[in-house]
């Protein structure tokens, strides 16, 4: 076969994760057009999960390596050809998990990023987006507009729930000193709030417990106040915006992926949820609990700004409300498919 007519190939880490999923579903379905013709190499912990997560046809273009990230050289030697890009996923998601295992968390971010750059570095990629959070930004006050990419608040260096957004800082950090040493043609995609099509039917984060007492007809209980600021973005906007800033992104920078149009208090969103998505059948309680205990991350005014994103010409398109509308009927109609294999 040609080099011009050479599939192109992806390797996804984190591929039985929400977005690795479905960042590799996408582009294997040609759902997003411009990407036809790939190939992907999925990274993973354990391989049964890794085929039970994509369908037999899925299969015939997707490779597994089994790997827990510590050796960039064990994973070098599994790789058969060439990679033109790498989108990092893997990262710990549950709140539950860092509580218990902080350790194991920082090191999963911040060794498994530096493997990953080490590995990327070694494949001559044409370019790599790291998925940070918007975690990273710390505890933060609402300055009255949305916060740019380098204005960063305080991580208190004692808390345990630290673990993750230092770990997601140092992590951004070593994607910037690989770029400037080494060249490494990395990206950092720093998401806010993602759901929507494709998330997991057992994701039991804000989102989907919110869903979840819609559906029931259960009222949405708050184990804080719930006056944090939350700052969403579709999955489907999410994956394209990951995608933007792989292919025109440019390296060592930071963007944020955010609809700003959707960012409110989470307090505010549990009741368009009770109002709008259960149609006032339910109500909103509070019922605070220990954050220290719940592994909540501290209550934050952050609002994003998504302008440098949008400048590479990406756009956003769903709103909240028919965000909720598709867990919504992935939650009442898991046979749809849309989720399962």
């Amino acid at each position: 076969m040609g080099q011009e007519n050479r599939k192109r190939v992806y390797l996804i880490t984190g591929i039985t994760g929400f977005i690795g999923r479905k960042l590799a579903k996408d582009l294997l379905s040609g759902k997003q057009e411009c990407y036809k013709d790939v190939r992907i190499i999925g990274l993973g912990r354990d391989k049964n999960k890794m085929l039970a997560s994509f369908s037999d046809k899925e299969h015939s273009d997707i490779s597994f390596i089994e790997t827990d990230y510590s050796d960039y050289r064990q994973i070098l030697r599994q790789i058969d050809g060439q990679v033109d890009y790498v989108i990092h996923c893997a990262s710990p998601t549950a709140s539950a998990y860092m509580i218990s295992n902080p350790v194991e968390t920082a090191d999963c971010i911040v060794a498994g990023t530096r493997s990953v750059l080490a590995l990327a570095k070694e494949l001559y990629i044409k370019s790599m987006v790291f998925l940070s959070s918007m975690e990273a930004y710390g505890t933060v006050a609402d300055i009255g507009r949305a916060r740019t990419e380098e204005e960063l608040g305080d991580i208190s260096l004692t808390s345990v729930r630290s673990c993750y957004c230092l770990g997601k800082r140092m992590a951004e950090h070593y994607c910037s000193i690989f770029q400037q040493e080494y060249q490494v043609p990395v990206k950092v995609a720093r998401l806010s709030q993602i759901f929507g099509t494709g998330v997991r039917p057992d994701d039991n984060r804000v989102y989907m417990q919110f869903a979840r007492a819609a559906v029931e007809g259960r009222d949405i209980v708050l184990k804080t106040q719930g006056t944090s600021m939350g700052n969403y973005c579709s999955s489907d906007d999410a994956v394209r915006a990951i995608l933007t800033i792989l292919e025109k992104g440019r390296d060592g920078e930071i963007y944020n992926v955010v609809n700003e149009a959707n960012t409110m208090r989470i307090r505010d969103m549990a009741q368009m949820v009770a109002l709008q998505a259960a149609g006032g059948k339910i109500k909103v309680k509070i019922e605070c609990e220990d954050i220290q205990k719940t592994g909540y991350a501290p209550d934050t005014g952050l609002r994003l700004s998504g302008e440098k994103l949008r400048k590479l010409g990406w756009q956003p398109v769903k709103g909240l409300m028919e965000m909720y509308q598709e867990i919504i009927q992935e939650i009442s109609c898991p046979e749809s498919g849309r989720y399962g294999t």
